[in-house]
Parts: structure tokens; C-alpha cells; sequence
């Protein structure tokens, strides 16, 4: 892996993260303000979504002041169908890059499996595979640092039910602890990690340093408006108006979160929001910045969706930010959003 154990790695970023007795609350809040990195490593084999990964990218995140990169991945595309479902090496590799990137910079990373389709179809005949992979994850990253965390699926949905979801997701995290026994992990709800469904959520007794990663992207009506893979026709149009009615509808969804993070104490990281770019801009800074204050309130870690495709606050073409967007995520930041950033050549 690209220079994965270097002095820095190996010394320095951990002694940054070196605190004696800490829970999955102090690694929740280390996660702050995030950013994914979506329609990268999670667009299917051979076939790109439009965005490839630059160096460049994570120093303009580092430099507007993000805490956290999550990096969706589709490993599933990159494994044997049988038995030990081995992972390609050279994927692996430009996993490792981007990863590096991420934590030379100081930021945490979070890598999960993403878009496991198959598995949402049949759980039973790909846990075996699915638990495979997380094997071999586990093992091959567990002397980097603790800025680097798990995530054991994204968006378990369909015939993943809570029944059968919790046993798998547990058995998952219990295979991870073989090899990474204190390593933060980001475990989800069913639902497609709906915050109305952490209720039925059932984790093993103990474990100290999980972390449960919730999506928001309510209203629906609004933040998926004119998005071509929604099954349903959403026209365009809609505003979001920062009315009461409008506020307290977010709030409320968040008071749940914060109640059953209470109550189970296990703290909530919101790891996908937003609003995709068929909204009007003014709506989108609107409840970009609703639902970060909600969250932050509560001390609800955020990785926001995206950092520059169809929802991102980051223009590749235009080599921008989105200002507005950049703002409601990052108030007080001092990036100027007209400036060019420039682009990166050290590229996986």
C-alpha cells in the first residue's frame, strides 16, 4: 500500500487519538463534521459514476475544515463469489490510497461496505460472503490507526429485516473484535438506516466503542426532487422554507435519535444527508443548515452527502466550492468559494 506505514502513521496520528479509557462517545465527536466521498468507490466494477478520486480533493476538505471523510466502497464488485471471496489486491490498493489521504490530512476515516445489493436480496446465501469480506478487512487494516473506523453495511434494506440483520451485523462486529478489539465501528438500523427504526436495533452487550450511523433525507419530497433512480416521479420544484412547521418536523425526527442514544448509550453519527442539486440552492442551504443545528444540539456527529456529485458541495468542473452549501455546513469557514482550487496528479 501507497507509503501505509509511514512515521506518521504509524506514530504521530496515533498519539493524536492516544486517550486512556475512552467510550464510542469521545470517538463520535472526533468524527465532527464530515464529508463522503460518494459516486467513487462504490459506483459498480467497470463502471464509473463521474467522479475519480484526486489528492487534490482531500486538501481542499482538510482545508475547509472537515473532520471526517466516509468513504463508501463497493467492495462486493471486487470479491470471489466463493469461498475465501478473496478481494481484489489492486482495488484493495486504491482503497488504501484513499484512506491514507484522508488520515495524513488528520482526519478520521470511515470505510464501510456499500451498495451490497445482493445481500439485500438474500442475506443467507451472501452472509458468509459478506462476513468473508470483513475478514479480510479486518486483518488487513488492523495496525492502522484508531482515526480509522469501520462501518458494517450501508443501508441494510429489503430482506434484511431487523430479525435477521441484527444476528448478522453482530456476528460481523464480533469477527471484527478477533483482530480490532477496540477500533470504533459504525453499526445501522434497517430501515435503510432510518432513525424511526434504531428501536428495533439490538447490539451485543458491552461493547464499548459502537456507534450507531443513522441517514436523514426528510422531506423526501424535497431533498430527492427530480432524481432519476427514485422509482417514483418527485417533480421539481419544491422549496424548503425554514418555516416552524418545517423546523420542528427535522427536530422532532432527531429528538427520537437523541432519546434512544440516551437510553441505550450508545452515541448517533448521522452519516448521510442532503439535498440533491435539482432543488433550488436558497432551499438547500436552508435545511443543510437546520439539520446540522439539529444535530449538533444533540452532539451528533454529521458526514454530509456529498463532496462533489449531484448533491456536492464541491464543484469539479468549475473547481469551486458551492458556497452557500459550504457555509451552512461550515459556518464561519474562510474558504473563499470563487477562488480556484486547481487538481491534483498524484492519483490512484
Amino acid at each position: 500500500m501507497h507509503r501505509f506505514l509511514s512515521l506518521f502513521l504509524l506514530v504521530i496520528l496515533p498519539a493524536l487519538f492516544a486517550q486512556a479509557d475512552q467510550d464510542a462517545f469521545f470517538w463520535n465527536a472526533k468524527i465532527g463534521r464530515g464529508v463522503n466521498l460518494g459516486n467513487t468507490l462504490e459506483a459498480p466494477k467497470d463502471r464509473e459514476w463521474g467522479v475519480r478520486l484526486e489528492e487534490a480533493y482531500f486538501d481542499r476538505m482538510a482545508e475547509a475544515g472537515f473532520d471526517s471523510v466516509r468513504i463508501p466502497v463497493r467492495w462486493s464488485d471486487h470479491a470471489e463469489e466463493t469461498p475465501p471471496y478473496r478481494i481484489d489486491p489492486e482495488f484493495m490498493q486504491r482503497v488504501d490510497w484513499a484512506i491514507e489521504q484522508a488520515l495524513k490530512r488528520r482526519m478520521v476515516a470511515i470505510v464501510n461496505i456499500h451498495h451490497y445489493e445482493e445481500f439485500m436480496d438474500d442475506p443467507a446465501a451472501h452472509t458468509a460472503r459478506l462476513l468473508g469480506i470483513w475478514r479480510q478487512l479486518a486483518e488487513h487494516y488492523q495496525k492502522q490507526p484508531p482515526a480509522l473506523y469501520f462501518e458494517v453495511l450501508n443501508e441494510p434494506n429489503k430482506k434484511a429485516t431487523a430479525a435477521v440483520w441484527n444476528k448478522i451485523q453482530n456476528e460481523a462486529v464480533a469477527l471484527i473484535r478477533k483482530t480490532n478489539p477496540d477500533r470504533a465501528i459504525l453499526v445501522a438500523p434497517i430501515g435503510w438506516n432510518r432513525i424511526d427504526q434504531l428501536k428495533n436495533l439490538r447490539l451485543p452487550a458491552g461493547d464499548r466503542n459502537l456507534i450507531a450511523s443513522v441517514h436523514f433525507y426528510e422531506p423526501f419530497d424535497f431533498t430527492h426532487q427530480g432524481a432519476g433512480w427514485v422509482k417514483r416521479d418527485i417533480p421539481v420544484g419544491t422549496p424548503w422554507n425554514n418555516s416552524d412547521a418545517e423546523r420542528q418536523a427535522i427536530a422532532d425526527d432527531f429528538a427520537v435519535a437523541a432519546r434512544w442514544s440516551e437510553s441505550n448509550q450508545v452515541p448517533i453519527h448521522v452519516g448521510e444527508f442532503g439535498a440533491y442539486g435539482k432543488a433550488d440552492m436558497a432551499s438547500r442551504a436552508r435545511w443543510t443548515i437546520c439539520v446540522r443545528e439539529e444535530a449538533e444540539q444533540r452532539g451528533i456527529s454529521w458526514s454530509y452527502w456529498e463532496f462533489c456529485s449531484s448533491f456536492g458541495v464541491y464543484d469539479p468542473e468549475r473547481q469551486l466550492w458551492r458556497g452557500e452549501l459550504l457555509d451552512a455546513l461550515l459556518p464561519g469557514n474562510t474558504i473563499n468559494p470563487s477562488k480556484k482550487t486547481g487538481t491534483g496528479n498524484n492519483n490512484p
